[in-house]
């Protein structure tokens, strides 16, 4: 491992990663993953840093983030020589970003650090405002439901989701995987006491597939409001059919709060904000 890395750019060292924690508002991007002729999450932060290392080739991404969706703890990676140690990056890095994309910690790893590989859980949270009164600071935030929920219902249904499953009947039409096992540690509903209109759905798992998310909560929601009878999280955990499931729940609710990493990172600035861990 070579020794820590100097502010600035200038002499080369051997390559290593700098790991980086994102937060973004997804509201006006088509999601994080590289497209054509679509503005990107990945493409912003790919320009940012190349007024850093124009070598950059590549940015490795921890979890896909669809149009629309939001993070607050996305994790990215890439390779470089540069001498610029985390904490330059951060700061130069923020001068370059637009306002809506902000790196929050920056370290350092081995070359080639994958996140998406490295994951230990994420933690996903979706936003729902309760009520008809249309609040301008939930726009393209939070999922407006008018219905009466029933919160007991609906964390019952999502009791059902707990422990390692196959989750096939959860996932989008475009998700090829074939294996769709995945293990879910937590799936609660949480009320905001200085807010009673707003309900957050967390969910925490090891890995999870296209849409999974936003299709429990658009479940839970449908059984909470009477669309959908009780048991339906059971029903499709059996059949593995996506009709005995609810609505897809819209992108704006959905945030994506942490990711846990191995603890092998280096040289983390703000030195008192590490990588979020999931509690």
């Amino acid at each position: 491992m070579a020794g820590p890395l100097l502010d600035g750019a200038g002499e080369t060292s051997s390559a290593h990663s700098i790991v980086l924690t994102v937060a973004y508002d997804g509201s006006h991007f088509s999601g994080i993953a590289p497209q054509t002729n679509a503005r990107t999450v990945s493409a912003v932060l790919k320009e940012a840093i190349r007024t850093m290392d124009p070598n950059l080739r590549g940015l490795r991404i921890a979890s896909r983030t669809d149009s629309g969706v939001h993070a607050r703890g996305q994790v990215v990676a890439f390779d470089t020589e540069t001498r610029i140690a985390p904490r330059g990056w951060l700061l130069g890095l923020s001068g370059q970003l637009p306002p809506e994309v902000s790196v929050v910690n920056a370290a350092r790893a081995k070359a080639g650090f994958d996140p998406s590989k490295r994951a230990i859980r994420k933690l996903y949270r979706y936003l729902i405002l309760q009520g008809s009164v249309r609040d301008p600071f939930y726009a393209d935030r939070a999922w407006r439901i008018f219905d009466p929920l029933s919160h007991a219902l609906m964390q019952e249904e999502a009791n059902a989701l707990l422990g390692e499953h196959d989750f096939k009947a959860f996932r989008g039409a475009s998700d090829p995987r074939v294996n769709t096992r995945r293990t879910l540690e937590r799936a609660a509903l949480v009320t905001d006491e200085r807010e009673p209109r707003l309900l957050a759905i967390e969910v925490v798992g090891n890995r999870f597939l296209f849409h999974m998310v936003r299709i429990i909560v658009g479940t839970l929601v449908d059984v909470g409001r009477a669309r959908l009878a009780p048991g339906a999280v059971a029903r499709a955990l059996h059949s593995g059919d996506r009709e005995d499931l609810g609505v897809t729940a819209p992108a704006e609710g959905l945030y994506l709060e942490r990711i846990e990493l191995p603890d092998e990172l280096e040289e983390q600035w703000p030195h008192h904000s590490k990588i979020p861990t999931v509690a």
